[in-house]
């Protein structure tokens, strides 16, 4: 997606004539037991067929969609039967997240966060001003979680469920963007001999551009020799580099209130990711991450070895050279 940049960023001063590159990514996650699932499924390839709110929506506010392939079609090319993605794990309800369930059999399940059913159903057509179609939940169970159930923990600060009840994936509440939104963190290498493990967090939504969860007082800035040279080469306007230059340990953006449900909610789930993200150990990928394209190799490759191939440090502060000039 191309974005005008104010749309999704707080404050707005010098965003007037910046867009943002949006990816939206989904991950495969695969159990040693072999049972595979998918968290989020990203853009759908005939989004022009949305439901009238989300092609309102689009139109209104001018932003550009291309998505050439669903995952699905992705999966298939690369030998993955979709008979055997055991469930499609939703990190919230927007188009952009939920791809095209109707491409899946019946036998994959739909996981969804607190709150969905009461918010988001019944959808498009019933409810004929819903971004969500009916059709994608159509004779398949939907599983609601709730992080208020015995089986929930507390990871970093966020309610937590232990997804396969071994200590390899879990979801996280994180609300705030919208109501049950969710997060993942999945566990992709063990050091026998350390102890020590590697994660992958999906932060979703948690937020939608990197620079609103860094730098921080966990992660800051570097300074001198060790400042990336993506700051300077960036199309930013000087008057933003000067502020993130005069303040290395804060991020130079926040959710705007207009993209979330619960902004308080929002901005704290965001805190608690950053704690995340200044762990060695712990790659945070959010779902518009475009600095990863052309260094993060994509399926059917892997990700669990991502510390050794360096895709954190070789990125990590990327992320100015994602906003581009408005067309003219």
């Amino acid at each position: 997606m191309t974005i005008p940049a104010s749309h999704l960023l707080s404050p707005t001063d010098d965003l007037d004539n910046l867009t943002l590159t949006a990816p939206s990514y989904s991950f495969i996650i695969e159990h040693p037991s072999g049972r595979k699932i998918l968290f989020d499924l990203a853009l759908r390839k005939d989004w022009s067929n949305l439901p009238p709110a989300t092609g309102g929506f689009l139109r209104t506010l001018g932003w550009k969609v291309d998505a050439p392939k669903n995952v699905s079609d992705i999966l298939q090319d690369h030998g993955t039967s979709l008979a055997d993605i055991d469930a499609v794990i939703w990190s919230h309800h927007h188009f952009d997240h939920v791809g095209d369930m109707t491409t899946f059999p019946p036998t994959t399940k739909l996981v969804v966060g607190p709150g969905f059913k009461e918010h988001y159903m019944p959808a498009f057509p019933t409810d004929p001003a819903s971004t969500l179609c009916e059709a994608a939940w159509r004779d398949r169970e939907v599983q609601e979680l709730s992080f208020d159930s015995a089986a929930a923990l507390q990871i970093g600060g966020f309610n937590a469920i232990d997804y396969f009840g071994d200590g390899s994936f879990y979801l996280l509440d994180a609300p705030g963007h919208t109501f049950g939104h969710m997060a993942g963190l999945a566990r992709v290498a063990r050091e026998n001999n350390s102890g020590d493990s590697d994660f992958v967090f999906m932060g979703g939504d948690t937020c939608h551009f990197v620079g609103q969860f860094r730098p921080t007082v966990h992660r800051p800035l570097p300074a001198g020799p060790g400042r990336p040279a993506e700051i300077h080469a960036s199309v930013c306007p000087g008057a933003i580099i000067d502020r993130l230059l005069a303040n290395p340990t804060t991020p130079l953006f926040e959710m705007p209130e207009a993209n979330a449900v619960d902004i308080h909610q929002a901005h704290e789930s965001t805190r608690k990711m950053e704690v995340f993200d200044a762990a060695e150990n712990v790659w945070v990928v959010i779902a518009h991450d475009q600095s990863l394209l052309g260094t993060v190799d994509f399926y059917p490759a892997r990700i669990n070895d991502w510390r050794r191939r360096g895709y954190a440090d070789k990125t990590r502060w990327m992320f100015w050279n994602t906003m581009g000039q408005k067309s003219p």
